[in-house]
């Protein structure tokens, strides 16, 4: 260790006194921290000083800096460089010690398939495809279901899958007769005047709602002008609506304009920033996101990640914004990397007076009561758990509190797929970096009757049996491993309190042998049977009937029940794989991207085999000559 540390001091005086981005990384190689600095070797030097103000020297010497076994550098032109280059570090490497959004993986967003004749509006997660206008991110799927269900009533856009509108039957489905569609499939509206309908939602979701309304305006006079009252009366409508949102949600005069205004509030290691979206002097849209990782570090720090971080994953930067007083000082450079991300001039103010200052401190005000919200409701939910463990311990007769539950459920359709899934709970909690997946391989000779023949179908008890008896191996090779050692498995190595079997008294009956070792160790075995919600323990003839709707019950539920969704998923992934890979595999230049890409576009693999060339045609990255290529192999395979 000494050596190391003499190591790690002399590559310190090596760093360069330049603007750029750092790495620490631990002796696996993992990377610990990414930062940023106008001059690399005074920042590291102050992670590891000891009088040093900053994030680094809060958690230097202890949890950080004592696993730093390497640094590694880029030196950039300017600060600004530095500051989105380390954004882009920390979204790829996702660093165990950055200020990190909560649950960041896949924020929603509305959608727009402009690469479509009659473009479609919807919910997606994604925003790489091309050919799509994305609008968000949302800090919550509700808010875009939401939205997408106001646009419905203001627009009337198709919600059909696929790329043309309509279906077989051709006739208008329910949302025409609701007044959702316009049922461009049997030409009731034209290709132009969709196509404008269109043009309008991404003018209101981009918060242009003077040009809506006046667009609106003039649709409704042309129409009364035409003496196409019924069209007029459908404008007026609509104008009316949009009028009125406006009026509802206007917080400031027009002289406001456009801009984002961000409040931030921090308390220890959590963080809330609340994000005011303003259109037009209209209050468009309110984000709230959670952030973690804060501990030990200033408020501007955090501040200044968010907004990075922010703004590099929302498709549009606006002109305009309004930060609070913790970062002062920091405006030029902010300024300067947004303004990179928008192609064009950004400002970044610190409001001081009128609308800008009063909005700001009301989105402060947000993120504090959203803090202070959610830690209510984690300790609430903490108290449940804990509460609801309790009652499992006493109603199971266990020695100890069953922190760590283990569940597990076999899927299977017919001989082919037979998968089983392991969960983990801890705390109560779903432990989801703990989960396993298996595919069972049938060669099991032990438990309730043996493996299955060949050829007879798929044997529950005998999967069951296989499934809990690799687990069983893999504990024994683990959990003598280093906790540091690579190739040590840490779900695999853990000790459970609790086992919770899918299944009645067959399924427990099959496991019990695998896991023998483990009840000599004291850990429990149950099963609990769908039916009636019979708990099934070993040696015990008549099920344990637990109180409908009690905690204890309703804990070994959650389990049962995340097992077997988990199952089923993996489950329709194998067989997904297997339906698209045994008909594609043989077709050149379609490869894993492609046949994710096609399976996306039909939604399913039925309906892949069943689409016709011009549909396959129409999927976009595929080429045309490829595309008939794959109808004819399709079609050959039948």
């Amino acid at each position: 260790m000494a050596d190391n540390s003499d190591k790690l001091v002399e590559r310190r005086r090596e760093l360069p006194d330049a603007p750029g981005v750092y790495t620490f990384k631990d002796a696996r190689g993992d990377v610990l921290y990414v930062g940023k600095a106008r001059s690399i070797r005074k920042r590291v030097a102050n992670h590891f000083s000891a009088k040093g103000g900053g994030r680094g020297s809060s958690l230097g010497g202890t949890e950080l800096t004592d696993r730093v076994d390497s640094i590694e550098v880029l030196v950039t032109q300017t600060e600004a460089e530095a500051l989105l280059a380390e954004q882009s570090f920390i979204k790829r490497l996702r660093p165990r010690f950055n200020i990190r959004l909560r649950d960041d993986k896949s924020y929603p967003y509305v959608a727009v398939s402009l690469d479509e004749d009659y473009p479609r509006v919807y919910f997606t997660r994604e925003r790489h495809r091309p050919g799509r206008a994305y609008f968000g991110p949302f800090s919550s799927a509700k808010r875009v279901r939401e939205t997408l269900d106001l646009l419905g009533k203001l627009f009337q856009y198709r919600t059909c899958e696929g790329s043309e509108p309509g279906r077989r039957s051709g006739v208008p489905c329910l949302d025409y007769y609701i007044k959702r569609c316009q049922a461009p499939c049997v030409g009731y509206i034209d290709r132009d005047e969709y196509r404008s309908n269109i043009d309008r939602i991404i003018g209101f979701l981009s918060g242009r709602y003077r040009e809506v309304v006046d667009g609106l305006d003039a649709k409704m006079n042309e129409a009364s002008e035409a003496q196409d009252f019924e069209r007029a009366a459908l404008y007026r409508d609509r104008l009316n609506a949009v009028r009125s949102l406006m009026e509802r949600q206007r917080v400031a005069g027009p002289s406001l304009g456009t801009a984002d205004l961000i409040g931030m509030a921090l308390e220890g290691d959590d963080a809330n920033a609340q994000v005011f979206q303003v259109r037009d002097g209209v209050l468009a849209e309110r984000q709230g996101f959670y952030l973690a990782g804060g501990e030990g570090t200033e408020l501007s720090d955090v501040a200044e990640s968010f907004l990075l971080h922010y703004y590099s994953t929302t498709p549009a930067v606006p002109p305009l914004v309004v930060v609070g007083p913790e970062l002062r000082g920091r405006e030029g450079l902010l300024a300067e990397a947004l303004s990179a991300e928008r192609d064009s001039q950004v400002e970044v103010r610190v409001a001081s007076r009128g609308d800008m200052r009063r909005l700001r401190e009301l989105a402060e005000r947000n993120a504090k009561l959203a803090l202070a919200q959610d830690k209510l409701r984690r300790e609430h939910g903490r108290q449940q758990r804990a509460g609801a463990l309790s009652a499992l311990q006493e109603e199971l007769s266990l020695e100890g509190l069953p922190v760590r539950i283990e569940g597990f459920d076999i899927s299977n359709l017919g001989e082919t797929h037979t998968v089983a899934s392991m969960v983990v709970f801890e705390g109560g909690a779903p432990k989801k970096s703990d989960y396993r997946k298996f595919g069972v391989r049938g060669d099991s000779s032990e438990g309730n009757g043996g493996g299955a023949a060949r050829g007879t179908g798929p044997d529950d008890f005998a999967s069951m049996n296989e499934v809990l008896e690799r687990r069983m191996a893999q504990y024994l090779k683990q959990a003598d491993l280093s906790p540091h050692d690579p190739k040590r498995n840490a779900s695999f190595a853990a000790l459970p309190d609790l086992i919770v079997i899918d299944g009645g008294k067959g399924q427990l009956s099959a496991g019990m042998r695998a896991l023998e070792p483990w009840r000599e160790r004291g850990v429990a075995v149950i099963s609990l049977a769908k039916r009636i919600e019979e708990v099934f323990e070993p040696g015990r003839s008549d099920p344990l009937m637990l109180d409908k709707g009690s905690e204890a019950l309703r804990m070994l539920q959650r389990v049962r029940d995340e097992a077997h969704r988990f199952a089923i998923t993996f489950h329709r992934q194998r067989r997904d794989k297997a339906m698209t890979g045994s008909v594609l595999d043989g077709v050149r230049g379609v490869g894993p991207a492609r046949k994710r890409a096609l399976l996306r576009h039909f939604g399913s693999p039925e309906k892949l085999v069943g689409a016709s060339r011009e549909e396959l045609e129409a999927v976009p990255g595929v080429p045309g000559k490829l595309a008939r290529e794959i109808h004819r192999q399709l079609h050959r395979a039948g």
